[in-house]
């Protein structure tokens, strides 16, 4: 990167986790570097701070009420510099589209990134993607619009991050597979009743601080399974050279052997700044503001072989990928509902699994599917996995 020139960056999500975080990488990385775009949910004095602190052209507003009470809270204040708003779902496609950023940061949760995804890889925008769900949901679509459009896609997840650092310089032919380490959760060695866990435990990551959502399906592993499709189609590897590996210091990020019997990996605390600023910054690096990794103090590092009987999920998302076609959508729309009625306490722990298989039992796979077709499969699988946590939830 030229450092002479300023790197235009625009933040889907900016008040979750993934947000939150780019923007203290920003803070700690001095010039060269202008946020011009952030968007939100619903979380608007949040967003106000960030604009404050910030300034961008303009934001975006998904939830119409709270963009019309941010509207009539804050427009004056930020009106000194002209500050757009936009309003409601396409208010992401908006931001992400409007001037000329250098790089998109897609920290939205779910499918409703998919649009502002696609939108910016036909615009031939470089996109940090840590929305994992539009990929699953339609990778090969927006892997084909990146490549027909000349845009690119930098892995924001940690595990991500540290495959594409191991296959920078190597010949993608020399690789003989892919290691994905996992943390295993908060209940990877739990002997209780996982029927029978708390909301509160099951977001007690042991080694991350994240969202809720994304930290429920790193507790069922169903996360694993998503970034094992993930790796899939960011790298070209086939499935069944992805090896999951549950690493529970998370120290090694993930590794990558080769066909000579070399393994690369990468190795820091974990701290999702480092990915983050990694996709911010390339191809240089920077200082980053994490603790830095001191081998002596962690002394060991573990690894053993997953347990798919005791997490059903990660069995359920490998499946889905196996299926191909509009499975992955279903799986992950349906996932992604369960997890909700789980975090609302209207499901238990174990039930999140049981909603995903009867759902993915229900649908009939459509091979080779088109942009609307997928969406029919996301907004179908949301409609029959609340049929079925209502059944539940009697």
């Amino acid at each position: 990167m030229n450092f002479h020139k300023t790197k235009k960056i625009v933040i889907l999500g900016s008040t979750g986790s993934i947000g939150e975080s780019a923007l203290k990488v920003l803070r700690s990385a001095g010039n060269g570097y202008k946020v011009v775009g952030l968007t939100t949910e619903s979380n608007i004095h949040v967003l106000a701070r960030q604009v404050e602190t910030f300034k961008p052209r303009c934001v975006g507003i998904v939830n119409p009420t709270s963009c019309d009470a941010f509207t009539q809270q804050y427009k004056q204040r930020f009106s000194a510099w002209g500050l757009r708003i936009y309003r409601g779902p396409e208010s992401l496609q908006q931001v992400a589209t409007e001037g000329n950023a250098d790089l998109i940061l897609s920290g939205v949760v779910g499918a409703a990134g998919l649009p502002a995804l696609l939108a910016s890889l036909r615009k031939g925008l470089t996109v940090a993607l840590a929305n994992k769900e539009s990929l699953i949901m339609a990778g090969p679509l927006v892997m084909k619009t990146a490549k027909k459009y000349g845009a690119r896609v930098l892995p924001v997840d940690s595990e991500h991050s540290a495959m594409f650092q191991c296959l920078q310089g190597q010949n993608g032919n020399a690789v003989e597979k892919i290691i994905l380490t996992a943390s295993g959760g908060p209940f990877y060695r739990y002997s209780g009743n996982l029927s029978k866990v708390s909301v509160q435990k099951a977001l007690a990551h042991p080694n991350w601080k994240m969202g809720k959502k994304i930290t429920i399906d790193s507790a069922t592993l169903m996360n694993k399974g998503l970034e094992k499709i993930e790796a899939h189609l960011l790298f070209g590897v086939p499935l069944d050279k992805i090896q999951i590996v549950i690493h529970r210091q998370s120290i090694i990020h993930s590794a990558v052997e080769f066909v000579d019997g070399s393994i690369l990996a990468q190795l820091s605390v974990p701290d999702m700044c480092l990915p983050i600023q990694y996709a911010l910054t390339y191809p240089e690096r920077r200082p980053a503001p994490i603790q830095k990794l001191n081998l002596t103090e962690v002394g060991r590092l573990d690894f053993e072989e997953p347990d798919f009987k005791r997490f059903p999920c990660l069995s359920l998302a490998l499946q889905a990928a196996r299926s191909g076609g509009t499975m992955p959508a279903v799986l992950s729309a349906s996932n992604e509902c369960a997890v909700y009625a789980f975090l609302r306490e209207r499901i238990c722990f174990t039930d999140i699994a049981k909603v995903v298989d009867k759902v993915m039992r229900k649908h009939s796979t459509i091979s080779n599917p088109d942009l609307n077709q997928i969406l029919e499969a996301d907004s179908w699988s949301r409609r029959t996995a609340q049929e079925i946590i209502d059944t539940i939830g009697r």
